[in-house]
């Protein structure tokens, strides 16, 4: 018996509905993919291009359903079509939407941040104000780099901070407005090169580091005094001495797959219970090592093969004859064990049979 019917909209969903379909719910989705994988999950489902045009999609979809809850992803957190919301309320998530707001947040609370810079200084570290993923955050060496990045972006508000040193890492919280349970750390695997190098890629949970467990206390401070509802995600840099917080996601995170698999705890139950007041009681125990890559493609390509058929290790499957151009993403790829190089060695595996289909 389904629990009630959801619909998870954003620019990206498979990772949400995936959960949800798992936890019992009938599942739509708005959706910039519309992934093969993403129809195995949900009932219906509405395409939309560019973000401007989500609200629309939503207005479409919800003509020909109704719904018993709505959870935005990233792109539509701050939405308000007439659904009953389960995730946290947009005047309390609008200062996360913000990395110059955030980062107001972080001082109020006495967590320890990159420090920011003053125009003249480089090199610095410069990211957009708005958006996620980390697609157009860049190190930016001199003054003549920085007029190039302002090009690029035109009119886009952004902030600057200083570069520390230290590895990507994050913590998947749940919260319940005024409380919160840290489920997960991870490392988070970035591009690491070109124009998008700080662009998320994958992820490693658990996160085998000396500052993990200090990560997860200060993430549920965090969490807990964010007034934010469901699961959430904070990002930091682990540094040798130094964890620096660097922002709040208020929303369901690209590392859902590897926390589910490394804890075999079900997020969207967890996101829906919290959203209701109820924490689980203890942290999820840990199962396995698990690893995701997301494959971009090197040139422009068509996908000829059918890739469902390794549905096992793989998701966000493209459809047969769907066309990709350069730097595009291709598909994610799984690999999991007992210890981290087990789990690597997997998802190599993998990877290299994948990438067969991908000439």
């Amino acid at each position: 018996m389904m629990k009630g019917r959801v619909l998870i909209a954003g620019f990206a969903t498979r990772h949400v509905a995936q959960s949800a379909h798992h936890a019992g719910y009938e599942v739509c989705a708005v959706d910039h993919f519309c992934d093969q994988d993403l129809a195995w999950y949900t009932k219906d489902r509405e395409k939309f291009e560019d973000l401007t045009d989500l609200p629309d999609a939503i207005e479409r979809i919800c003509r020909r359903h109704t719904f018993d809850l709505f959870v935005p992803t990233s792109g539509a957190e701050d939405l308000a079509p007439p659904l009953p919301l389960c995730g946290t309320q947009p005047d309390t998530l609008a200062k996360f939407l913000d990395k110059l707001d955030t980062q107001h947040f972080f001082q109020q609370n006495n967590i320890v941040i990159p420090r920011a810079l003053p125009e003249d200084q480089y090199p610095v570290m410069v990211k957009p104000r708005r958006g996620a993923g980390g697609w157009r955050n860049a190190v930016i060496e001199n003054k003549e780099a920085m007029t190039v990045w302002e090009s690029v972006y035109l009119d886009v508000p952004y902030i600057r901070q200083e570069i520390v040193e230290g590895i990507p890492a994050s913590v998947c919280c749940i919260a319940t407005g005024t409380e919160a349970l840290a489920i997960a750390s991870n490392r988070q695997i970035l591009r690491g090169g070109g124009e998008s190098a700080f662009g998320f890629s994958g992820s490693v949970t658990p996160f085998s580091h000396p500052a993990a467990e200090q990560i997860i206390c200060i993430a549920e401070r965090i969490a807990a005094a964010s007034g934010c509802r469901g699961t959430i995600g904070i990002d930091f840099v682990a540094g040798d001495e130094t964890p620096y917080a660097i922002e709040v996601n208020p929303r369901f995170q690209g590392t859902a797959d590897t926390v589910e698999r490394a804890f075999g705890c079900n997020l969207f139950e967890c996101h829906v219970n919290a959203c209701a007041g109820i924490l689980p009681r203890k942290r999820p125990p840990f199962r396995q090592f698990a690893l995701r890559s997301i494959l971009f493609a090197e040139r422009d390509l068509t996908v000829r093969a059918d890739l469902r058929h390794f549905r096992d290790f793989i998701a966000d499957i493209p459809w047969p004859g769907t066309s990709l151009e350069e730097e595009q993403a291709i598909v994610s790829v799984y690999g999991w064990g007992r210890t981290e190089e087990d789990a690597r060695a997997l998802l190599d595996k993998h990877i290299t049979t994948i990438r067969q289909y991908m000439r």
